[in-house]
């Protein structure tokens, strides 16, 4: 598979795109106004406890307060719960039973490594993210190893209390109208390994598939960390020489001294700590020996990616190009039309189907039709075949769309048993390519999937759109006929508190007042005899649908 990351960079906002054999897999934006909150490390200030929901809000000086649950809390200095989660690293096998037990209590989550930071929240807004998150951590536990008791948390009101200060670091973008979440165990991503200064657990990426290659990392991670705090051997690690892994050790134990300091000497609600931008973030996670090439079309931020490259990756380096020309690169690499594409509601199968997707505020619903194909044979492998190729283009579309929280997936019936099966494989394999941490349940007899997706950002839809002024948000508008009757009964209420025996002006919507016209003629003459006055429409451009302006005139007029 051909694997490219295109970086579109301009005054307004930086774009970035990842193709599989030209195909947009996954896409990335970030607006110079509205710059990525997630990673950042801020000093916070408690400014509400809550026992009720064992949580706390804190004041890091945005909008809204971020939202602290107490799985998030980091009370002690061997918690390695609520561990950072870097772009590309699932699952992590950790060199301490404890580990297994933190991740066994409450369903705190050790070892998932993907993309953002893993939070729990049971604030009613966040309900359908903590439901999501709960469904994968119920799926994931597993027994508590001998001779390891049960770790114990105290209640956030006994570690917390109002006005305190507290280092914390963003787990997830604000969304909609939620705050932040927040978590107070840090984490601090390099290019090779990720540092967790409140935890002293080791773990290394089990997608380095040599178990040989795992303990030699392992080893040497080891014998350099410093005594407090912890690492993550990143995929990215595989194959590397000790110089490399020791200078990101340097560099990240630097990075957090320097956040300690900054934490001494400043206030609260003070970022501390700044991930990096969009591009040099995508060079960081993404940018790997799997990608063939990485081109930019702005020459200042090719040079910054150049320089980072030379500086962590230097054997990638022949593989960052500079696009020049006058066609636009997302032109180049055919990328706006699939973008545009991305945001329909309706997706097509090669086999004539179709998906209808709709998201709603709690969940997103996924309807698979068989549309235009027949089949051949019978209507079991019709149906079959519609699903198979439905379930590839689900988790496709959800990589691309960047849908999290809970899923359902509406297959359309299968009759029999090993039919089903194939489609839960066959969903679960497509799964497997996805980075984002993911659970997805048997299918039903109805032919329903339950699913969860980690989300830490917005959906492209979220990203791209905003809500329709004329149908606000409901994907539907009121029907010309409903209008018109609204305006009948409109024109009835207003003129009844006027002097009768006048001539009564109505300026209309064109397709409203075509309407009254060709359809309800009978309805308006009715409407005159009533009010005892002529009513004469009038069409008017650029009105609302339900609008309308009433002015009246002597009947002479």
């Amino acid at each position: 598979m051909k694997r490219e990351i295109v970086i579109n960079a301009s005054a307004l906002e930086v774009r970035v795109s990842l193709l599989e054999d030209s195909a947009l897999a996954e896409f990335f934006l970030e607006r110079t106004a509205h710059r990525g909150l997630a990673g950042n490390i801020y000093k916070g200030k408690v400014t509400r406890v809550l026992p009720g929901m064992q949580a706390a809000f804190i004041d890091i000086g945005l909008e809204k307060a971020g939202f602290l649950h107490v799985s998030d809390f980091h009370g002690g200095a061997d918690s390695f719960s609520s561990i950072a989660e870097v772009v590309g690293e699932e699952d992590v096998e950790t060199d301490e039973a404890a580990a297994a037990a933190d991740e066994m209590e409450s369903g705190e989550v050790a070892e998932n490594i993907a993309d953002g930071i893993v939070g729990v929240a049971t604030d009613t807004a966040l309900a359908a993210d903590a439901a999501a998150d709960g469904q994968h951590r119920r799926g994931r536990r597993r027994r508590r190893p001998r001779g390891v008791p049960p770790r114990s948390r105290l209640p956030i009101e006994q570690q917390l209390h109002r006005g305190q200060d507290i280092i914390v670091q963003i787990a997830k973008e604000p969304m909609g109208t939620k705050g932040a979440r927040l978590t107070s165990s840090i984490s601090l991503p390099g290019r090779y390994l990720v540092y967790t200064p409140t935890s002293n657990h080791l773990g290394v990426s089990r997608r380095i598939a040599s178990a040989e290659e795992r303990a030699r990392l392992r080893g040497m991670v080891s014998e350099m960390r410093p005594e407090k705090g912890g690492f993550i051997v990143r995929t990215a690690c595989e194959g590397l020489a000790r110089r490399e892994i020791q200078r990101d050790i340097a560099f990240l134990t630097k990075t957090w001294n320097t956040i300690l300091k900054r934490n001494e000497s400043s206030g609260a609600a003070t970022m501390l700590y700044g991930d990096l931008d969009l591009a040099l973030r995508t060079v960081r996670d993404l940018f790997s020996s799997e990608i063939d090439h990485l081109w930019c079309d702005e020459p200042n931020t090719y040079s910054r990616i150049v320089q980072f490259v030379q500086n962590y990756m230097p054997r990638l380096r022949s593989r960052v190009m500079l696009h020049q020309g006058q066609e636009a690169i997302f032109d180049r690499f055919n990328i706006e039309p699939q973008i545009e594409r991305a945001l329909d509601r309706k997706v097509w199968l090669k086999s004539g189907g179709y998906l209808v997707f709709d998201q709603a505020e709690a969940l997103t619903a996924i309807d698979v039709n068989t549309g235009r194909f027949v089949g051949k044979r019978n209507q079991d492998e019709t149906v079959l075949k519609t699903n198979l190729e439905a379930a590839d283009e689900v988790v496709k579309q959800l990589r691309l769309r960047n849908i999290g929280g809970i899923i359902i997936v509406d297959f359309i019936d299968m009759t029999r048993e090993p039919d089903r099966k194939k489609v839960s494989e066959a969903l679960a394999q497509a799964l497997r390519r996805d980075k984002a941490r993911t659970t997805a349940l048997k299918i039903s007899e109805l032919g329903l999937v339950q699913m969860t997706r980690k989300r830490t950002r917005e959906s492209l839809e979220a990203l791209l759109t905003e809500q329709c002024p004329r149908c606000q948000g409901r994907r539907v508008v009121k029907s010309v006929p409903t209008l018109a009757a609204e305006v009948m009964r409109g024109i009835l209420r207003e003129a009844s508190r006027r002097n009768h025996g006048d001539m009564i002006i109505v300026k209309v919507n064109p397709e409203v007042a075509r309407y009254l016209y060709d359809t309800a003629a009978k309805d308006l003459e009715t409407l005159e005899q009533k009010l005892g006055a002529k009513i004469v429409l009038r069409s008017k451009e650029g009105l609302e649908a339900g609008a309308f302006e009433l002015t009246q005139a002597p009947a002479a007029a």
